[in-house]
Order: structure tokens, then sequence, then C-alpha cells
């Protein structure tokens, strides 16, 4: 696996994910066929209301189906990344902007809930401008409004939960 696929999860953050996944799969969608169907047999499907939030309701259920799929087939779940002071997903970084304000925060899906620890995705600008970068580094990444950043890495730990 890339550094690209791999989603790192904790074993709960995996758990979660799959039991949602199988409720949405499993339950979920016949008791959306089951709405669909009652709408259908209020008549006209042109002015039917309920019939239509359904249809769009399921939609909404079958992308978060495929987007779970996706990230738990690429997920890397329970093991730390190596503590050889790059940054990895699943590790907890901690940077500092040119202003001297420092931040926190895990390198990893932003499936994962760690209370007030921020997440950042690999993929987002930030996550990706630090990625495999050490201790000691300077490392530049673009905001939406064009304006560039640089960070220095402070410190790397790999999160163990």
């Amino acid at each position: 696996m890339t550094t690209e696929t791999v989603t790192w999860l904790t074993q709960d953050a995996y758990d979660r994910l799959k039991a949602e996944l199988d409720q949405l799969s499993g339950p979920g969608r016949v008791e959306l066929a089951r709405k669909i169907e009652a709408a259908r047999e209020e008549g006209d499907l042109k002015e039917n209301g309920g019939y239509h939030a359904a249809k769009e309701e399921q939609g909404k259920q079958e992308a978060r189906i495929r987007q779970l799929n996706e990230l738990l087939r690429h997920a890397k779940v329970g093991e730390p990344p190596a503590n050889d002071g790059a940054v990895h997903p699943g590790s907890i970084v901690t940077i500092r902007f040119a202003d001297g304000d420092t931040e926190r925060f895990l390198l990893g899906s932003r499936e994962v809930e760690m209370g007030d620890l921020e997440v950042y995705s690999e993929k987002s600008p930030l996550g990706s401008a630090i990625l495999d970068h050490k201790i000691g580094d300077v490392c530049a990444y673009e905001l939406p409004n064009g304006r560039k950043v640089e960070v220095s890495i402070v410190d790397v730990e790999p999160f163990t939960g």
C-alpha cells in the first residue's frame, strides 16, 4: 500500500465505521426500500414529495456506503506508525507557524474522533506538505486563497490510542 491510499484508523474508529456500514447496507437499505414503496403507493410520483425525499435519502445513503467501503478497504488498523521522527499517517504532529504559534494534531482520517485533538487528513494541503518530513524540516502549503504558509515540524510521535 502506498501512503496516498492508506487511511490510518484506530480499532475503535474502524469498528464504529464498520458497524455504520453494516447498518446502512443491511437494515438501512431495507427500511429505505419500504419508505420508497409506501410513498410509491400514494399515487402520482411527479407530485409525491415523500417519494422524492425517500429517493434523495437513498442516494445519500448509497454515497455514504461507497465512501465507507472505500475508506475501510484502504484502512490500516491499530498499528501506530514507526517512531522514526518522520511524519506518517497516524502520527501526532506539532508544528510551528512563522508567527511562533504552534499546533498539535493527529494526521489521519477525519472519521477518527479524538476529543480535543484536531485531526487533519494526510490528503489535506497541510497533511500532504508535511507527510514523510522529519522534525526540524520546514514545509510550505497553499491556502485556498493562494497564500503560501510555512510551518516547521517541531515534534512527531506515533499515536498509540
